[in-house]
């Protein structure tokens, strides 16, 4: 198959922080972040990171990308595909490992400040936010503290 222009390669791994907390007048509320190409909403995301963990990259994505401190709160939830489009146009299908964050305070500094917009949201309606099927299911059904979605 042809590498150029919009041609598909194998699938690469990512990482994802599906990031959370507790409130006594809402319940379980996650947060998105809107990408940085399409505005779209999304999970803080992002490559595997040498000498991490997929879960230790994951909170570092989630602070990078949403100035989210707090911890990994349990194991892998799930799994979702996306297509990436690169720089050069081309497309690259990801796999993302997404892992539970419970978040103990935002930052108001952090690498991608300015270029995001972040918002919390109840997993329902975040369901209904995001693009990616696999994804608005593990939302749906996201429980802190059941170890899975």
């Amino acid at each position: 198959m042809d590498q150029g222009q919009g041609a598909r390669t194998d699938a690469m791994s990512q990482t994802g922080a599906l990031c959370y907390r507790i409130t006594a007048r809402r319940g379980v509320e996650v947060l998105l972040v809107t990408s940085r190409d399409t505005g779209r909403w999304v999970i803080p995301k992002g490559w595997l990171m040498k000498g991490r963990s997929p879960a230790e990259a994951a909170l570092r994505e989630a602070f990078e990308e949403a100035g989210v401190e707090g911890e990994v709160a349990g194991g892998m939830l799930g799994l979702y595909s996306y297509d990436k489009v690169m720089a050069d146009r081309s497309v690259q299908p990801c796999v993302v490992s997404v892992f539970p964050v419970a978040v103990a305070r935002l930052k108001s500094a952090f690498p991608e400040h300015g270029q995001r917009e972040r918002r919390w949201f109840r997993p329902r309606k975040a369901a209904r936010k995001v693009a990616e099927p696999e994804l608005s299911a593990i939302l749906a059904a996201f429980e802190p503290g059941t170890g899975s979605a």
